[in-house]
């Protein structure tokens, strides 16, 4: 336990919340921390436990049925974002959990505004939901790729250059909400390099069995690799906030990019003080004298 209470307070370097000043290149997608190859055993170690905890706390989070905890997950292509859902939350009730991946919108969902597909899904009191991209694709993809914006059938007078600011002022209103009434926002960027991402493109195609991940259009991406990377250093400064903070997370290495999302949330939920519903004095002798019935039927 005190080796994970180290794993989260490392993990707690990662995150910006607005209150100083963020630069994307202060950060290092390779960064492993305190800890090296060697140490990746401990590290896959750490992320079992901290899965297991996030197992224990989730269960108590379902049973209260009061507050709710949104991960959101952003990166670029090839950062990591399935493998980490699936190895974090490995452990996690499915009754209890609900994942959401936000791909190319439909016609139904271009007919709202930009925020309705994802807001949605928010996720119930008691549970946990993972947005495998989310809301800030449009701040990301829409701003780097003008066509996207074009087909959102926004009123021409409405798309001015101030577009990108009313939309970080809209984004920081909701996750405003949403934390007043009891969800928990947690957003991470895996923060891969482009080294790595062409290494693992190119494992894509290599290996038959990961073929089907592979699309044609990733290649062409990486012509704009600069220019998300800017997108992304802007979505971050401008919706970092204590309420809703990001963690900037280096994805190079795959177990360490786990274990910091692991200690993360399992931060976010011990904070929050969980406990299962405690019974009144009425409801003890009521569940005593229903005991005594089944111990006699």
């Amino acid at each position: 336990m005190t080796r994970l209470l180290g794993a989260r307070a490392l993990s707690r370097r990662y995150r910006v919340d607005g209150r100083r000043k963020f630069e994307l290149r202060d950060f290092e997608p390779e960064d492993t921390g305190p800890l090296r190859d060697a140490d990746e055993p401990q590290a896959r170690e750490l992320t079992a436990r901290a899965t297991a905890q996030l197992a224990e706390l989730q269960d108590k989070l379902y049973a209260q049925d009061r507050w709710a905890l949104l991960v959101l997950i952003q990166g670029m292509d090839a950062s990591g974002k399935d493998t980490a859902i699936r190895e974090v939350l490995s452990g996690v009730n499915p009754q209890g959990c609900q994942v959401f991946s936000f791909k190319k919108p439909s016609e139904e969902e271009l007919d709202h505004d930009f925020l309705w597909r994802c807001t949605r899904c928010f996720p119930e009191r008691g549970r946990i939901g993972i947005f495998n991209r989310s809301y800030y694709e449009e701040v990301l993809v829409a701003r780097v790729h003008p066509e996207v914006l074009a087909a959102q059938k926004i009123p021409a007078k409405l798309v001015t250059r101030r577009i990108w600011a009313e939309r970080f002022e809209d984004i920081r209103a909701l996750e405003r909400y949403a934390t007043r009434q009891g969800i928990v926002i947690r957003k991470f960027f895996l923060h891969v390099s482009k080294e790595e991402q062409r290494r693992r493109l190119i494992g894509r195609i290599d290996v038959p069995g990961k073929n089907w991940k592979f699309r044609l259009g990733d290649v062409g991406l990486r012509k704009h690799w600069r220019t998300y990377q800017r997108a992304f250093a802007d979505a971050i400064q401008e919706t970092a906030t204590r309420e809703a903070p990001w963690y900037v997370v280096p994805a190079d290495h795959k177990w360490y990019a786990r274990l910091i999302i692991g200690a993360a949330l399992v931060d976010a939920l011990e904070g929050l003080g969980l406990e299962y519903p405690k019974l009144s004095r009425v409801e003890l002798r009521k569940f005593a004298a229903a005991r005594k019935a089944l111990a006699r039927d």
